[in-house]
């Protein structure tokens, strides 16, 4: 598997066609593990990070995953090869920007990545499409059940598993689930529900995770501790919060359709108008005016245009995907320019 061959099509989790799929992009599981014989990654010296990678791709390679993913040493990677995988999903930053050994897992369908020496000695994560946690939750437990037969993880009767962060500790799971809300933004409700979150203890961070900013109208809700909880309580948690997110959201596009149905329609129009014809445009401009397309798709505003297509505009519009795609590192500029031109290829 080349990283460059990734960047010509979408994995799985992007395709639109999973369960809620017009409001809810994807739905993610990771658990967080250690190694019972290293202290935790910021305590490790630079030989007991490599001795902990070693471990790990061994276990890998010894176990059924092997035949299913692929290893790969992220210390060797360039910048570019770093962004593009944060932009996909299947690293964080915490990973791309860390010194010394690491890496990453992959399956080539993107459904679940593996970060070796991030936060934690390992990071499991596992993303389906559309609201479908209980899938994710199946993959990823047979996953860490596979490992786990080769890896000695630190835990405790007490505690559960140990973690590098306190709000991990016990089950080491977090389960998020992105969202599409163009519609509770628009009716200025979404600071009501993102307060009503904050008290039953469900965090809501931007596209790309933790610290990052809210774009596009996209949204993660996940739970914000693990700790005396099990990981079927811990997926209930979101598992009920999401529909009502999905309901209130629902009411909201209808809302908008029965009362500025005239003003919704030239809104997306004008924002479709933009990306067709648009010849330089900034990454957070492309992000902004193709969620008003998306909700355009979704309300019957626009057609001739899946929702499918449109999630990979997301991601190929991106800084590392375009010079992925163009081949060559771009400036700034350059990359606003190749952008429009990418868009119009797609849209007209």
């Amino acid at each position: 598997m080349r990283l460059d061959d990734l960047a010509q099509h979408t994995g799985q989790w992007l395709r639109g066609d999973g369960p809620e799929s017009d409001i809810v992009i994807s739905s993610r599981v990771r658990l967080a593990r250690n190694l019972s014989d290293y202290p935790f990654i910021r305590k490790c010296s630079p030989k007991q990070r490599t001795q902990i990678a070693a471990i790990v791709q061994q276990a890998f390679e010894q176990s059924t995953i092997g035949t299913l993913a692929q290893y790969i040493d992220v210390s060797k990677l360039g910048d570019l090869d770093r962004q593009f995988l944060m932009e996909r999903q299947l690293i964080s930053h915490e990973l791309s920007d860390a010194e010394g050994t690491r890496a990453v897992i992959l399956d080539p369908d993107e459904r679940f990545s593996i970060m070796v020496n991030e936060e934690d000695h390992l990071r499991l994560q596992v993303m389906q499409s559309g609201f479908d946690l209980q899938h994710g939750w199946d993959r990823i437990n047979q996953l860490d059940d596979t490992l786990e037969a080769h890896l000695q993880f630190a835990f405790t009767s007490n505690f559960g598993y140990l973690t590098a962060c306190p709000t991990n500790v016990g089950t080491g799971l977090r389960v998020s689930v992105m969202l599409h809300l163009p519609a509770l933004v628009a009716t200025k409700q979404i600071e009501r529900v993102f307060r009503a979150l904050g008290k039953i203890n469900v965090a809501v961070r931007g596209l790309f995770g933790e610290g990052s900013q809210f774009m596009g109208d996209f949204y993660q809700v996940s739970n914000q501790t693990t700790l005396g909880k099990s990981e079927l309580e811990l997926i209930h948690r979101v598992h009920e919060v999401v529909p009502q997110l999905i309901d209130y959201e629902r009411k909201a596009r209808e809302f908008l359709l029965s009362e500025d149905r005239a003003d919704l329609s030239d809104l997306v129009s004008r924002a479709h108008g933009i990306l067709k014809t648009a010849k330089k445009i900034s990454s957070e401009e492309t992000m902004h005016y193709l969620s008003k397309v998306r909700l355009g798709i979704n309300l019957g505003l626009i057609e001739g245009l899946s929702i499918s297509t449109l999630n990979k505009m997301f991601i190929h519009t991106q800084p590392a995907h375009l010079q992925k795609l163009r081949g060559r590192k771009l400036s700034g500029s350059d990359r606003n320019t190749e952008r429009a031109t990418y868009l119009q290829q797609h849209l007209n």
